[in-house]
């Protein structure tokens, strides 16, 4: 297996044990046939497959969702979609490959879908800057909300960065300011939107195109104010603290549906996305379309409050003390009630 992960090392062995008998049939047991043997070993590896990617920590999911060969927007595009348009550039800079978009087609309805879009080897990889936008490709995707908004089209979108691109030239160009552009209108737009994050879901990054109406997150992918990297380099002086903070910023995606910060977790195939990329496209096209149903029933009026007040609610977790410390603090007048905001929030996505 190629990629292969550190958890996934007893899977692989099953599966070179089953090459090599292949290869060498006469090394076979004599109690059982060979087809037997085979077979055997293959209900043991679906056995230990279901094992390992049911008890997933946060580092491995992490680890998941950027598997190299994990499907990407593009991807989903072909699949998911139908007559994708691509339409290209800012109109006040330049074009980033870096975010993708356009006309489209998702079951019935006609849309607007746009996506942050990784590369598959260095070449693509430099041309789609890693997935990181730049504030042009910010700029191109609020241009294509937009027309999306004049002509009355729902907006998909697909989120996997690992951030926006934090360079000079970016600053330059305003990169904070094209993602609080984005931010305020989004929030402002009539139409329904449906956001994704199908790999990494990277700060304001990952904000910067993520308002919307339904915010929806694939099983293995994760979404955070900061990678669990540069959070071990700020806590921890020490990047190889990285699981640990993966744990403690609760950016899973069932972490995310407990917090309130996500709509709906996308089940994924056994092994994650990248093992059967057309069941995982069709079951994103499903989970898509039965949200921007629900929405298209909502006026505009309910559509637009109900989203602001989804994104007021963000950061706000009220945990009750434990009875003891709040018999302590009835002492004494004027102690603080016995409510507070939760630490554990702070390395949510916000």
């Amino acid at each position: 297996m190629k990629h292969q992960l550190d958890f996934e090392k007893p899977i692989v062995e099953l599966q070179n044990k089953i090459v090599e008998l292949r290869k060498h049939p006469e090394t076979h047991s004599l109690d059982i046939s060979f087809e037997d043997q085979i077979q055997q070993i293959e209900r043991k590896i679906e056995e230990t497959r279901r094992q390992i990617f049911s008890n997933l920590n946060a580092w491995q999911r992490v680890q998941l969702a950027r598997h190299p060969k994990r499907p990407y927007t593009l991807d989903y595009i072909r699949s998911a979609f139908a007559g994708f348009l691509e339409l290209h550039g800012d109109r006040l800079f330049a074009e980033d490959r870096a975010v993708v978009g356009g006309l489209a087609r998702l079951g019935e309805h006609r849309v607007v879908v746009i996506g942050t879009q990784k590369g598959r080897d260095t070449k693509e990889n430099i041309l789609r800057n890693f997935g990181s936008a730049h504030p042009e490709g910010y700029r191109k995707a609020l241009r294509l909300m937009k027309l999306a908004d004049k002509f009355g089209l729902p907006i998909i979108v697909l989120i996997d960065t690992a951030g926006a691109y934090p360079g000079i030239g970016a600053e330059e160009r305003h990169i904070a300011e094209a993602i609080a552009v984005n931010l305020r209108e989004m929030m402002l737009l009539q139409v329904p939107i449906i956001a994704t994050v199908i790999g990494e879901g990277g700060s304001g990054g990952a904000m910067g195109i993520g308002v919307a109406d339904r915010v929806l997150i694939l099983e293995n992918a994760y979404y955070s104010v900061i990678s669990p990297e540069g959070c071990a380099a700020i806590l921890w002086k020490d990047r190889s603290a990285a699981s640990k903070a993966a744990e403690a910023l609760k950016i899973t995606a069932k972490d995310l549906l407990e917090l309130g910060l996500v709509d709906e977790i996308v089940p994924e195939p056994v092994g994650g996305a990248h093992t059967d990329p057309e069941t995982m496209a069709q079951n994103l096209q499903v989970h898509l379309l039965s949200h921007l149903r629900e929405v298209l029933k909502l006026s505009v009026a309910d559509r637009l409050k109900t989203r602001y007040q989804k994104f007021r609610a963000y950061g706000h977790v009220l945990e009750k003390m434990p009875a003891s410390v709040e018999s302590d603090q009835t002492k004494g007048a004027g102690d603080p009630a016995p409510e507070q905001l939760s630490p554990a929030n702070a390395g949510s996505a916000a």
